[in-house]
């Protein structure tokens, strides 16, 4: 199963904000549409990614005001992609070693959408099914 099979079923929405945002809108964002990130645009460029992580990170090492931050403090700037054509057995991987929940999908510089571990995990447990059904039918004779 490849990347852009979960981005074809999944909804197609992308979330996403400004640098210039206010933290607390962002979290506003958030929790309006029950996500745990928003990819961060600068002039329709892909510019970094506001992830809940990043704004518990921010309480715990400013321990001040929230609402003077803006989205561009706090982004995360140097950010890991993937592509519509790589394998979910890669991405697992990938995720699991950079400790990352959500990644977004480019495709020749273009943003095509954003995928998290729970997209991953659900497809791959969808395809383990599919493939325990089969073998079940190949033992019983069934075509």
């Amino acid at each position: 199963m490849l990347v852009n099979d979960i981005l074809r079923k999944k909804d197609s929405t992308i979330y996403k904000t400004s640098p210039d945002t206010d933290i607390l809108d962002a979290i506003a964002h958030l929790n309006e549409h029950n996500i745990g990130s928003l990819l961060v645009l600068s002039d329709e460029d892909l510019a970094g990614i506001i992830t809940e992580r990043d704004i518990m990170r921010a309480i715990g090492k400013n321990n001040t005001e929230l609402a003077q931050f803006t989205v561009g403090d706090l982004m995360t700037k140097s950010l890991i992609v993937c592509e519509p054509g790589e394998k979910l057995d890669k991405i697992m991987v990938l995720m699991t070693e950079k400790r990352i929940r959500h990644l977004p999908v480019m495709d020749d510089g273009v943003l095509k959408g954003i995928i998290s571990i729970g997209d991953v995990v659900k497809a791959r447990l969808q395809e383990i099914e599919m493939e325990a059904q089969e073998l079940k039918d190949y033992i019983r004779g069934v075509r």
